[in-house]
């Protein structure tokens, strides 16, 4: 016999209860959630690193044909330009790093360093293997988009400007300074691939003094998002400093000046900021940061990483 279906729920007046349709979680939204319950319940085994004033002034998060980039925050600024590259024949230049995968391979490349206490990184045999390292898709698209950011994080020049024991300090470096690349046959093209990277010794020497914990679960997490790293690398730099009781206030318009510059339209900023934020808060649920009128409310926060789950000796914690 066929099953009777079953019989509609009706409320206290004899109406039919209509249920609301329960979405599927995205992709997305998985990873952030599957990352907010790691990051509670499971201890970080090691933390990553990125210097202080990239924590402060993140890279161009969209493509740029422009060949120099300039971002400052209070007492931080960055200068990039873009460079080029030998490929066996020629210099080719290359464009300004941007999005999310620069970050994180800068995030990967300085946390290295930090651990091992050398600028000398190894980044594996093929781009492959450093795209699952990384956490990346290995597609078609996924592979040269990361191959082309790392050429153009390689080449560029790089101008770090922030206070060092109460006085400015300018740092100017090529952050990657050894290259070595060899070419390898990709179809029909040659292509090169960097089986060690090296940092200058400007940037290494002051990322050792000014290197800022990161939990790498929440990255991760993050990386569909450039605008989410940089809120998230912000945060943990920044709520750690706030000394106020009732803490700092900052307005729509000085984070649009840190975050918009790539947004003519302040509210399409404001709702993807909001959007970015949300994300970030899921997974650095220590963070007490609230929207305020006209802004945002940051008071003190413990940091996404605890200092005893940190492998290396002690560092200044980006305290320039």
């Amino acid at each position: 016999m066929a099953e009777k279906p079953a019989a509609q729920q009706t409320n206290l007046f004899g109406e039919p209860i209509v249920l609301p349709e329960v979405k599927p979680l995205t992709p997305i939204k998985r990873r952030i959630i599957n990352a907010s319950v790691e990051i509670q319940q499971e201890p970080l085994e090691q933390a990553d690193y990125l210097h202080t004033v990239l924590c402060q002034v993140g890279m161009p998060r969209k493509q740029t044909t422009d060949r120099e980039f300039e971002r400052s925050n209070g007492h931080m600024s960055l200068s990039l330009e873009a460079g080029s590259l030998f490929d066996g024949h020629q210099l080719v230049k290359q464009p300004l790093p941007y999005g999310a995968r620069p970050r994180l391979v800068m995030v990967h490349i300085s946390s290295e360093a930090v651990r091992r206490r050398s600028p000398i990184v190894e980044v594996g045999h093929s781009a492959y293997e450093f795209m699952r390292t990384l956490g990346f898709d290995t597609n078609g698209a996924s592979y040269r988009n990361t191959r082309k950011q790392l050429m153009a994080l390689a080449a560029c020049r790089m101008t770090l400007g922030f206070m060092a024991n109460g006085q400015p300090r300018t740092v100017k470096t090529e952050p990657i300074r050894r290259f070595d690349a060899w070419l390898k046959r990709e179809g029909e093209q040659m292509v090169m691939w960097p089986g060690v990277l090296e940092l200058s010794p400007d940037f290494y020497e002051t990322l050792l003094d000014h290197a800022v914990p990161l939990d790498h679960t929440a990255l991760a997490a993050l990386k569909h998002s450039a605008l989410a790293i940089d809120i998230y690398t912000w945060l943990a730099h920044r709520l750690v400093r706030v000394p106020q009781v009732q803490g700092v206030k900052v307005s729509w318009g000085n984070m649009r000046a840190q975050f918009g510059q790539e947004y003519a339209d302040p509210k399409n900023f404001k709702r993807e900021f909001r959007q970015a934020l949300r994300h970030v808060l899921v997974v650095y649920p220590d963070a007490k940061v609230q929207e305020t009128a006209g802004g945002l409310l940051l008071k003190e926060s413990r940091p996404p990483i605890a200092p005893a789950s940190i492998t290396v000796p002690r560092l200044n914690g980006g305290q320039g």
